[in-house]
């Protein structure tokens, strides 16, 4: 295979920001108060607050619309109203919050078996359509699980006959 350099011309718009007497914000840009009179808009009318809401502290109030479909609950919902006392850019905020989602799926499933439904786990999590449209992976995914699970119980066995 020769080493030629590619000819990006042929992609449409390749180099469009290439001119910087084409580029209205080169070098850089100068900004002006007059581009901003476009942004005042009246705050539309606050949604009511009816369930618990987590808000940023970098905000002094709640945003004016919201979802309130899911409020925190149980171990979860603490988890959350302890992130949400950090900053957002702290792994204090971020962290907790992507450990209680992971919480937040097992109390979900213990809640559909305490309603006496026995949730659908596979087709919940796309195993059907992965089957579907990208079996390899899947059938990858199932192996390393599957070996992992082995050597885990190996490792516990050979353990609890020492």
């Amino acid at each position: 295979m020769e080493n030629k350099p590619a000819d990006y011309n042929l992609i449409n718009g390749w180099g469009i920001d290439a001119d910087p007497k084409n580029d209205p914000t080169y070098p850089y840009k100068r900004r002006t108060n007059e581009e901003h009179k476009g942004y005042n808009w009246d705050r539309p009318t606050q949604q009511p607050i009816t369930v618990e809401i987590l808000h940023s502290i970098e905000r002094p109030n709640v945003t004016a619309v919201f979802g309130t479909s899911t409020p925190p609950s149980g171990l979860s919902g603490m988890l959350r109203r302890y992130a949400f006392k950090f900053s957002e850019n702290s792994y204090g905020h971020w962290l907790p919050l992507l450990l209680a989602d992971r919480i937040n799926v097992v109390e979900g499933i213990i809640e559909d078996l305490s309603r006496g439904h026995i949730p659908n786990i596979l087709a919940e999590k796309g195993y059907n359509a992965e089957w579907k449209y990208n079996r390899t992976a899947l059938l990858q995914k199932v192996a390393i699980g599957a070996a992992i699970a082995t050597a885990m119980v190996l490792y516990f066995n050979r353990k609890n006959k020492d």
